[in-house]
């Protein structure tokens, strides 16, 4: 299920999403692409799992969840533009984005974004893509994968992919990857999914960049008259 692509304008380092409830399979996805795409693409790692697994509290309290998807936000941003400056030729594969905490945040999303100083229209303007990755929940199936900081329940992880659903999906380039029984399938259209939209951004990218050098060579040339 697609919108209509509307490519963002924005940076010069192309980066897609990669998002859903708990248990959608993204990060077996994406790693699965980078071991077959190889330099073309750099994963951008989950903040919250980076800074939950290295010891950083993490408490179901509001005060204490607010200030934790306050870090989440900010690592994340941090971890993105690092990778855009360090691979300025390759398309980012974020293993979710800035926005996920407005489905985690204890007073909805508005408030989230408010205490940040920042809007849903700039959130979603910092992506090209967003390709979103149902939760197994919807099916009934456990979610755990090995995951250690992964804490929810299947009810609970059904109402992060709604929430987290609703938000990415008002971005003009939204990808729907359903549920499956099985996950092989899930995870062939997934990364279906993931060569299409990452061959599309270079070819955008390659075309904005000879229309960049069509104009210098243009303005060249008339100086020399």
């Amino acid at each position: 299920m697609r919108k209509s692509p509307s490519p963002p304008a924005r940076s010069s380092c192309a980066r897609v999403v990669l998002t859903g409830g708990p248990g959608g399979g993204k990060t077996t996805a994406a790693d699965l692409f980078r071991r077959e795409i190889g330099d073309q693409v750099v994963i951008v790692p989950e903040a919250a799992t980076i800074l939950f697994q290295g010891g950083f509290p993490r408490s179901e309290e509001p005060a204490p969840a607010r200030i934790a998807q306050t870090a989440i936000y900010h690592v994340q941003r941090h971890l993105e533009d690092i990778q855009a400056e360090v691979y300025p030729e390759r398309t980012l594969l974020c293993d979710r984005g800035t926005l996920d905490g407005a489905a985690y945040w204890p007073d909805g999303d508005g408030e989230f974004l408010a205490s940040l100083g920042s809007s849903i229209e700039e959130e979603l303007a910092r992506y090209d893509a967003v390709i979103f990755f149902e939760t197994a929940a919807v099916g009934g199936i456990g979610i755990e994968g090995g995951n250690p900081v992964r804490k929810e329940s299947l009810e609970e992880a059904v109402e992060l992919d709604r929430r987290l659903r609703d938000l990415w999906s008002r971005h003009p380039r939204f990808i729907f990857v359903p549920h499956h029984a099985s996950f092989f399938k899930k995870i062939s259209l997934g990364l279906a999914e993931m060569e299409s939209v990452v061959a599309q951004l270079r070819a955008d990218r390659g075309a904005a960049a000879a229309r960049s050098g069509g104009r210098r060579g243009a303005g060249a040339r008339r100086r020399k008259r």
